[in-house]
């Protein structure tokens, strides 16, 4: 029997939040609740740059926790740059070995030089291992 292969591209969240990085944190959490998103792609500042990401646990360590202002604070200072990305072709079995390897919890669909969409554990378990299992 022939296996089942569902794709990145198949479970990402295609909509997600990208934003330059001299955007502050405050500009960043405004987008964030309009957006309801859990983190931002930071966008890249020239083709040979490379994509940053900042999450919620970022601005909450690097910005709650040290007490700083989140209107005097940029996105690039906190952010993860360069950031992991998934071939929207992979397996969702390799996305959830790198998401188990690395650490990760979101990572971005990358093809192109552009950020398609976001995979998640939502995505890889409610898209891609109900699909599988289906």
């Amino acid at each position: 029997m022939p296996r089942t292969v569902i794709k990145a591209r198949e479970v990402m969240r295609e909509k997600h939040l990208e934003l330059d990085g001299l955007a502050t944190v405050k500009e960043a959490l405004d987008a964030m609740k309009a957006a309801q998103a859990e983190l931002v792609i930071v966008k890249k500042r020239h083709e040979h740059d490379a994509f940053g990401i900042v999450l919620l646990s970022d601005i909450v360590k690097k910005v709650l926790a040290k007490d700083r202002a989140p209107d005097r604070v940029n996105v690039y200072e906190i952010m993860s740059k360069p950031v992991v990305g998934l071939d929207p072709d992979m397996d969702v079995r390799y996305c959830a070995r790198l998401f188990d390897r690395f650490g990760l919890a979101n990572v971005p669909v990358i093809e192109g030089g552009r950020v398609l969409g976001i995979v998640s554990y939502e995505e890889l378990v409610l898209r891609g291992l109900c699909e599988l299992i289906d």
